[in-house]
């Protein structure tokens, strides 16, 4: 996975960093957690405060375009986001049988 960098924003007012970013994979499309990872690595930031936003795949095309947001803490990721991109890439719980 090869990541470009094509928006870095810093928001003061919301305490985080707003990334727009081209992905090119080879093979199947990653997973939101695979990216979420390989960009908290990347800008060497905690994986649990970047927040995944917006993915496109291109048809035809090994690349994926989307957005992330970076918080300087939990409180501010909590207070802000919507609560459906919080659950969002977060393992499934097991349902009791």
């Amino acid at each position: 996975m090869d990541f470009e960098i094509t928006r870095d924003v810093r928001n003061e007012v919301l305490n985080r960093r707003e990334l727009a970013f081209t992905l090119t994979f080879d093979g199947p499309t990653p997973s939101r957690k695979s990216i979420q990872e390989k960009l908290a690595a990347m800008l060497n930031k905690n994986e649990n405060l970047v927040v995944l936003d917006l993915e496109r795949t291109r048809f035809g095309k090994m690349e994926v375009a989307g957005r992330a947001r970076i918080y300087d803490d939990e409180e501010s990721k909590k207070s802000t986001e919507r609560e459906y991109l919080l659950k969002r890439g977060e393992p499934k719980a097991e349902s009791e049988a």
